[in-house]
């Protein structure tokens, strides 16, 4: 049961990142830029559209068309808090392993 639910939480993201949306320059320069809950959504999504950009050349990690500073605030939020959960779940596992 845990590996399904695992799974569909994989997928689930997998299918979120083409939210991460790709413009040229000239798109970018007008478009209005981009802040905080969009950095920080760049930022979790970070680890899928990697490996996603891998295979599609469409497929961006950062925006262009961000407004600098709270962008990168939420972009390093974001990466944070993937990584801080990730900490967390290892931690939690190697726990549980040891009091079997």
């Amino acid at each position: 049961m845990k590996k399904i639910v695992n799974l569909n939480l994989i997928v689930l993201v997998f299918l979120l990142t083409g939210c991460a949306d790709n413009l040229t320059f000239a798109q970018a320069m007008v478009t209005e830029p981009v802040g905080f809950w969009y950095g920080f959504w760049h930022g979790w999504i970070l680890p899928f559209a990697w490996v996603w950009s891998l295979f599609d050349s469409d497929t961006t990690i950062y925006a262009i068309y961000n407004n600098h500073g709270w962008y990168n605030f939420g972009f390093f939020l974001g990466v944070g808090s993937i990584t801080i959960a990730t900490a967390k779940a290892r931690k939690k596992r190697k726990k549980v392993n040891i009091q079997k």
